[in-house]
């Protein structure tokens, strides 16, 4: 129940002003996390496309892979470890992808056909960007759900607080004006009757 009097006045007008000083901040997150979700998608994009390249060098190696070899090439493309950072961006602590631990290669060099090496440099690669790709898409999730929450807030202070603060505001001022009219036809009518009792005695 909003009352009506000027200690309440004082309060809507801290707040909305308060309201009104923290905006411009908030659009400037929202400004700089919608700039960032877009790089995000174009890095994402990129990778996707990168991975799309290296899988069809890996699908190359496949006749090779399936002959009967005493190295087992994928077993070196296990992933031992994924080395990332996280990075604050907007307020937000994003993953930042630094490499990756494979598997030792501990095979012999004269037992192996010729084109060992390359096939498990190709799968390895195809990993690492698989890899970049996961990462990018998490940092990009991360990004968006700050976005969302920081909508939210902006739409909560531009389309509820500031306006419902300045129709309190405006209310109160409308109710004190017609108060202190009110209190000024009433000393104007007692200063009348006051007027008439000294001219009737």
């Amino acid at each position: 129940m909003l009352k009506l009097t000027k200690n309440e006045l004082r309060n809507q007008q801290i707040r909305l002003s308060q309201f009104q000083k923290y905006l411009p901040t908030l659009q400037l997150k929202k400004a700089m996390l919608q700039f960032e979700v877009a790089l995000c998608q174009m890095e994402v994009t990129r990778l996707h496309g990168e991975m799309q390249l290296l899988r069809h060098q890996v699908e190359g190696f496949a006749s090779f892979l399936l002959d009967p070899v005493p190295v087992d090439v994928l077993h070196y493309a296990d992933v031992l470890h994924v080395k990332k950072r996280y990075e604050n961006v907007a307020g937000v602590e994003i993953p930042i992808f630094e490499s990756i631990i494979f598997s030792d290669l501990d095979y012999s060099l004269f037992d192996t056909p010729i084109w060992t090496d390359r096939a498990i440099e190709v799968v390895r690669d195809f990993v690492i960007s698989r890899e970049k790709v996961s990462i990018a898409e998490e940092k990009k999730r991360a990004l968006e759900k700050e976005l969302r929450a920081v909508s939210i807030r902006v739409n909560l202070f531009e389309k509820i607080l500031i306006p419902r603060s300045q129709e309190n505001i405006k209310r109160i001022r409308i109710f004190l004006s017609d108060q202190q009219l009110a209190a000024v036809a009433q000393a104007k009518v007692a200063k009348k009757k006051i007027a008439l009792k000294k001219s009737a005695s």
